[in-house]
């Protein structure tokens, strides 16, 4: 035991008979130690001082209670070797190689909520969850799962994150200790018990902001009309998202032309193979996973062909096989048309701004009107034939589809006159007289 005063931890002490219990010389005692963590195997500094305390053996039992406490938790098992952020990276990445996870959007989106879930994250407002990716996943016990919930919920509480985004991070955590609990044989998923957020108070669409125009559909050829005037370059997706309620992901990529053509005019139909998210990268099927077509009235068909023949400007829009290129050919952005659909509900003085989902929602409203049968609006949009009863038993033909879009358009008040021919009332017919903007 050392008798001489030296200067430790900014403290001059003196060594004791108990290893980690110094005495200090303004009175009382310093007690430290390094212990390892058993949930996330660093090392942990146990360091205090006791001013009050009157010897070593009373120092020495404190810092035997400290110790204890780091301790909890500790099971009687093989020592754990697999991090919370290992494990749930690699979750991730077998299921992106199993091709469970396609889109490029799915891949980012994932990528940022696992970065939640690993490093933590700090709300606008100062609350901060902290992350788990230090964490055994062999022994993640519930008590800190419990707590990072309360920890999200201070989050929610404060506005910085809505308690339906914290569910999908919450059902990311479920998915990842369930995976864990199967590889590991675990008696339990760490989850267990652990309940969703509320979000009975969330109002996703209210009265006064349907995001549809489904309950006054002449102002769906009012907003077609206008989008024609301002953006005539915008304006055939927008009717074809309209009178079919396709995601704007499955617009982007059809192709007009070349070995893989998707519009056939001479059957009057549209097909629909593959889903845009971003970039460059195109997915070989719809979100649903499904490749279908889908037969369009003449109307509709006449839409299209206005817009390769007078929107399509470019050389690279004229080499490019895709119907709705950007003036570099190449595929336009997912936010093309934010701005679009804000500035037209503004221009028709609708109290609320349309949204891109708006399109199907519009499709949806106006087809239950138009007493279109379920199945024959799934087969246009694109949801699965099980969503409905009878959506198993009925085979849906082309001139199904016809009718059905032939009633939707009738509805919004586009149809010239019944049975004739032509191109819509909102149909641009000359793109000299609107600005137009960059497609991509």
């Amino acid at each position: 035991m050392d008798t001489k005063w030296k200067v430790r931890w900014k403290h001059e002490t003196m060594t004791t008979k108990h290893d980690g219990v110094y005495r200090l010389k303004e009175g009382g005692f310093l007690i430290r130690a390094l212990l390892v963590h058993p949930l996330t195997g660093k090392r942990k500094e146990v360091k205090k001082v006791l001013l009050d305390c009157v010897s070593a053996d009373n120092a020495a039992a404190h810092l035997l209670d400290e110790k204890k406490k780091v301790r909890v938790g500790l099971v009687v098992a093989a020592p754990s070797k697999t991090r919370f952020a290992d494990f749930a990276i690699s979750v991730n990445e077998e299921k992106i190689a199993n091709r469970k996870i396609k889109s490029a959007k799915s891949r980012d989106n994932k990528k940022t909520l696992l970065a939640h879930l690993i490093d933590g994250v700090t709300g606008e407002s100062g609350a901060r969850v902290d992350g788990l990716g230090d964490y055994y996943i062999e022994t993640l016990p519930t008590e800190r799962i419990e707590q990072w919930r309360r920890e999200v919920q201070a989050l929610i509480m404060a506005d910085d994150y809505s308690p339906t985004t914290c569910n999908t991070w919450l059902r990311e955590l479920r998915t990842i200790c369930r995976e864990a609990k199967r590889r590991f044989k675990l008696a339990a998923p760490a989850t267990e018990g652990i309940s969703m957020f509320d979000t009975s108070e969330v109002e996703t669409f209210t009265p006064e902001d349907p995001n549809s125009l489904g309950e006054n559909a002449e102002k769906v050829s009012e907003f077609l009309a206008t989008m024609k005037e301002l953006y005539p370059q915008h304006f055939a997706m927008t009717f074809l998202g309209f009178i079919m309620g396709l995601r704007p992901s499955m617009l982007r990529p059809v192709r007009r032309k070349g070995s893989e053509s998707d519009v056939d005019f001479d059957k009057g139909m549209i097909w629909f193979r593959r889903s845009h998210t971003r970039g460059n990268e195109v997915m070989r099927m719809t979100k649903n996973g499904l490749r279908y077509g889908v037969g369009l009235p003449p109307e509709a068909m006449a839409v299209i062909r206005w817009h390769i023949d007078t929107q399509l400007t470019t050389d690279e829009q004229k080499e490019s096989d895709l119907l709705f290129a950007t003036e570099e050919g190449g595929f336009r952005a997912p936010c093309v048309l934010n701005k679009p659909f804000a500035v037209v509900s503004k221009a028709i003085g609708l109290p609320f701004v349309l949204t891109q989902k708006a399109m199907r929602r519009t499709f949806t409203d106006l087809t239950a009107r138009a007493k279109v049968e379920n199945a024959v609006r799934n087969s246009i949009g694109g949801w699965k034939s099980d969503a409905v009863p009878d959506g198993i038993y009925r085979t849906v033909f082309a001139t199904d589809q016809r009718a059905a879009v032939a009633k939707v358009i009738d509805i919004m008040g586009a149809r010239e006159s019944r049975g004739q021919e032509c191109a819509p009332a909102c149909a641009p017919t000359s793109k000299e007289c609107a600005p137009k903007e960059k497609a991509g």
